[in-house]
């Protein structure tokens, strides 16, 4: 594999992976003693420019656009039954902390003459994972663009997620999660459509 296949945007990632390597350099040298430096020398030696490539890749979706994902995917039905794509995986970075929030994503719409191909939902729930985030706007952000990208009269999505913020720093509370939603068009308007999609996303 080519040395910058790790991101999509791979272009981006090779003008930039000299700077974030010697970022990272500096980093480590600033962390971790020189007598640790020393002892920890062969796994550290490569650690700074394996960090650029790993955050190049966990960015990647500022590099993609919801046109290229859904491009080909949308399709032309007359029907209105909702649709719900539940328990998406998701990992993302926090952006205050630079550390991992991961969890899954139920996402749901109420149709208007267009469908979207189903690996496509997961598509952007990934695209706007993969940038430095919070999980209220990474919530929004999915909804904003099943939104976009066919129209629906509702659309609604929750995330349940474990932020590594809170458990290996800060409070330090393993098992907490958080749960966000966002509810727009008829889920929002409509208690009964809105707490049908709650009800199919909550049943095991």
């Amino acid at each position: 594999m080519a040395e910058n296949d790790d991101s999509s945007h791979a272009g981006q990632a090779k003008l930039d992976l000299d700077v974030m390597s010697s970022a990272y350099s500096t980093l480590i040298e600033n962390a971790v003693p020189p007598e640790y430096q020393e002892k920890q020398k062969q796994g550290l030696e490569k650690t700074p420019m394996r960090a650029a490539k790993a955050l190049a890749f966990f960015t990647k979706g500022y590099s993609e656009t919801l046109e290229e994902i859904t491009n080909g995917a949308v399709f032309d039905v007359e029907m209105d039954n909702m649709v719900i794509v539940r328990d998406i995986d998701m990992f993302s970075t926090c952006e205050h902390h630079l550390v991992p929030f991961y969890g899954r994503v139920h996402v749901g719409y109420l149709p208007h003459k267009k469908v979207l191909g189903l690996s496509k939902i997961a598509r952007i729930v990934e695209m706007y994972a993969r940038r430095l985030q919070v999980q209220e706007r990474l919530t929004k952000d999915i909804a904003m663009g099943i939104l976009e990208a066919i129209e629906p009269t509702a659309v609604g999505v929750v995330i349940e997620a474990t932020h590594m913020c809170m458990v290996m720093r800060g409070v330090q509370k393993p098992g907490s999660s958080t749960i966000t939603s966002c509810m727009l068009g008829e889920f929002r308007d409509d208690p009964k459509s809105r707490e049908e999609f709650l009800t199919l996303v909550r049943h095991r």
